[in-house]
């Protein structure tokens, strides 16, 4: 009974992270995020006068 129990806690598991694998990786290809990611790359990039310029 052991071996079956484990036998599909792994399986289940391995299912499981490859589902959600697939959905982080579906959600940060998709076409509509394109714009939300770009945006964030240029962040550190955008000077806008932030705490460190005063100085």
């Amino acid at each position: 009974m052991y071996e079956i129990l484990a036998s599909f806690a792994q399986t289940g598991g391995l299912v499981y992270f490859v589902l959600m694998f697939a959905g982080a990786l579906a959600y940060a290809l998709w076409p509509r995020n394109q714009e939300k990611f770009d945006a964030a790359a240029r962040l550190p990039l955008d000077d806008d006068g932030g705490p460190t310029n005063g100085r």
